[in-house]
C-alpha cells in the first residue's frame, strides 16, 4: 500500500518494484529468522529458504566442520521441546521457597496463573456462542450454509436472530472464526499447563545446561521442529519477509536477492538467552547480513550472552531487526523493560539493532496499533503490523497481527535495500530505514491512553519504514561515506 495511490500509509512495496526495481537482480542477502521454526516444505517457501551447500544432508557429518552436523537449513536449538516456562517461573524455581525474591515470583505467577485460566474460559463461552449463534440462524433461515447479507436481509427478524447477527459480524471484523479461537485456547491452556505452571521442565527433553553457554552439543537440524503446527509464528515470519520481496499477494517470491536461513531458538513460552546466543552467533558466522527477533521477555538473566552476541554481530556487519513487544507500554528508560534490547541505563549499546514498533492501517490519529510497544528512545521506527495475510504451516495463510508482523516487514526492506546496496553497512541501512520513513500522522493517539502527542514521543525517527523511499535514499551519495 501507499500513501499517495491508495490513501494507506504502506510501505509503497507496489510502488517500488514498479517504478524502481522492476527486472532488476540484487545480490544474494541471507536473512535469519530465529523463531519457533518455520515450514520450510510451504510451496511458496520453498524457493527462499537458505540452503548450506557446503553440507550433505542426512550423512551425519559435519561436513563444513561449523559445529552443526546436517545443517542444511539451519539449525533447531530446542531439539524436540515445544512448551517452556515464562522466565520468571523458571528464576522463582532458583529462589529459596522462603525468600523474598520466591515470594515476589510467586505472587506475580500466581495473578498470571489466574489471567490465563480467565481468558480459557472466555474463549470457550465465545466459542459456545459460535455453536448457539450459527444454530439459531440456521434454525430460523432453515438452511445448512447461509451468509450474513442473507441474515441482514430475512424478515422478520427476531431479537434471537438479531444478536446472533451482530455477534457473527463482530466475529467478521475481527476476523475471528472457531478454527482460530480454537487455536487461540491451545494457546490459553498452555499458559496454564505449561508457562505458569512452576511444575512443568519443557527443557528435559534437550538434554543441556541452559546456564552453560560453552554446552553447545544440544538440538538437531529439523528447522520445523517436532510439530509443523507450532512453527505457525516463524512461517508468518518468513512469509511477510519474502513477500516484500517482490508484492505477489501469493506471497510467493521469485526475487533473487533473498535467502531465509531458519534458526528454531523460540518455544511456546520464554527463550533461553543461551539459545538467542548461539543463534545469532550462527546466523553470523554462516553468512547472514541480517537478523529478524521478533520474540521478547520481561527477564533476562544472561543478557550478558545476548549483547556479546549482538557485539559479534555488529563487529560483522550484521543488521539486527527486532521486535518491540505487545504490551502497549513504553520501553523507554525506567519504564517497562523487554529483551532483547540494545539500550542499558539509557545507553544505546549497539549501532547495528533496529527496534520496530506495529502501526495498523489508518492514517489518522489511530496510526499506531493498540497493542504496540512505544518509546521516544527504544524504539527505532514503525512498520505495518495489524492483520498482515501470510504463510503458516500446511500450505495454508492467515491474517497475524504484532510488531512480530512489523519486524519482518523492516526486515524485507532491509533486505532488498543491502541486496541492491551491498557496500552499505549495517549501521547506514540502520539510519536509511529510519531517515527515509513516512512521517506518521501529526497527533496521535498513545497505546496507553487517550492522550494525542507527537510523533517523536513513541519513536526515535517518529516514521513508518517504506521502500520506495529507501530506495530512493540509499542511492544518495551522503550514506555512502
Amino acid at each position: 500500500m501507499d500513501l499517495r495511490n491508495d490513501s494507506i500509509a504502506g510501505m509503497s512495496v507496489a510502488r517500488a518494484h514498479a517504478e524502481l526495481i522492476k527486472d532488476q537482480k540484487g545480490e544474494k542477502v541471507i536473512v535469519a529468522v530465529i523463531d519457533s521454526g518455520v515450514d520450510i516444505e510451504h510451496p511458496q517457501l520453498q524457493e527462499v529458504i537458505w540452503i548450506n551447500r557446503d553440507e550433505v544432508p542426512n550423512n551425519n557429518i559435519d561436513d563444513d566442520n561449523n559445529g552443526y552436523v546436517d545443517d542444511r537449513h539451519g539449525w533447531n536449538f530446542l531439539g524436540a521441546a515445544n512448551h517452556e516456562n515464562m522466565e520468571s517461573v523458571r528464576l522463582q524455581k532458583k529462589e529459596k521457597p522462603e525468600s523474598e525474591a520466591y515470594k515476589n515470583f510467586e505472587e506475580k505467577r500466581l495473578k498470571s496463573l489466574e489471567s490465563k485460566k480467565n481468558e480459557v474460559v472466555g474463549i470457550q463461552d465465545m466459542l459456545a456462542q459460535i455453536k448457539e449463534s450459527d444454530s439459531i440462524i440456521k434454525l430460523i433461515l432453515g438452511k445448512e450454509d447461509y451468509t450474513l447479507e442473507e441474515v441482514e436481509g430475512y424478515s422478520p427478524k427476531t431479537f434471537a436472530l438479531m444478536e446472533a447477527l451482530i455477534f457473527q459480524r463482530f466475529l467478521e471484523e475481527n476476523l475471528l472464526t472457531k478454527s482460530k479461537l480454537e487455536v487461540y485456547l491451545e494457546g490459553a491452556q498452555t499458559g496454564v499447563n505449561a508457562h505458569y505452571n512452576i511444575a512443568f521442565d519443557g527443557r528435559a527433553v534437550v538434554g543441556d545446561d541452559p546456564d552453560d553457554i560453552n554446552d553447545t552439543l544440544y538440538g538437531n537440524p529439523n528447522v520445523i521442529g517436532p510439530d509443523k503446527d507450532a512453527a505457525n509464528h516463524g512461517t508468518h515470519v518468513s512469509g511477510i519477509i519474502a513477500a516484500v520481496q517482490n508484492n505477489n499477494p501469493g506471497n510467493k517470491s521469485n526475487f533473487e536477492g533473498t535467502e531465509i536461513m531458519v534458526l528454531r531458538a523460540v518455544p511456546d513460552g520464554d527463550e533461553y538467552d543461551k539459545d538467542i546466543a548461539l543463534a545469532i552467533r550462527y546466523a553470523v558466522d554462516n553468512g547472514a547480513k541480517i537478523i529478524n527477533t521478533s520474540f521478547g521477555k520481561g527477564y533476562s538473566p544472561h543478557k550478558d550472552w545476548v549483547w556479546e552476541a549482538v557485539r559479534h554481530a555488529e563487529k560483522n556487519d550484521v543488521l539486527i531487526i527486532n521486535a518491540a513487544g505487545n504490551s502497549g507500554k513504553n520501553i523507554d528508560p525506567g519504564m517497562e523493560k523487554t529483551y532483547i534490547t540494545d539500550e542499558e541505563n539509557g545507553i544505546e549499546l549497539f549501532t547495528n539493532f533496529l527496534t520496530v514498533g506495529a502501526v495498523g492501517h489508518s492514517y489518522n490519529e489511530k496510526q499506531v496499533a493498540s497493542f504496540s510497544n512505544f518509546g521516544a528512545i527504544n524504539v527505532d521506527v514503525f512498520a505495518p503490523g495489524d492483520k498482515i495475510w501470510s504463510t503458516v504451516p500446511h500450505e495454508k495463510y492467515d491474517f497475524y497481527s504484532g510488531t512480530s508482523m512489523a519486524a519482518p516487514n523492516a526486515a524485507g526492506v532491509a533486505a532488498i535495500i543491502r541486496s541492491f546496496f551491498p557496500k552499505l553497512k549495517a549501521f547506514q541501512v540502520k539510519r536509511i530505514l529510519m531517515d527515509s520513513g513516512l512521517p506518521m500522522y501529526p497527533s496521535l493517539k498513545s497505546p496507553e491512553g487517550e492522550t494525542l502527542v507527537n510523533p517523536r514521543s513513541l519513536s526515535a525517527s517518529g516514521k513508518t519504514i517504506n521502500l520506495y523511499n529507501a530506495l530512493i535514499y540509499a542511492s544518495n551519495k551522503s550514506y555512502k561515506k
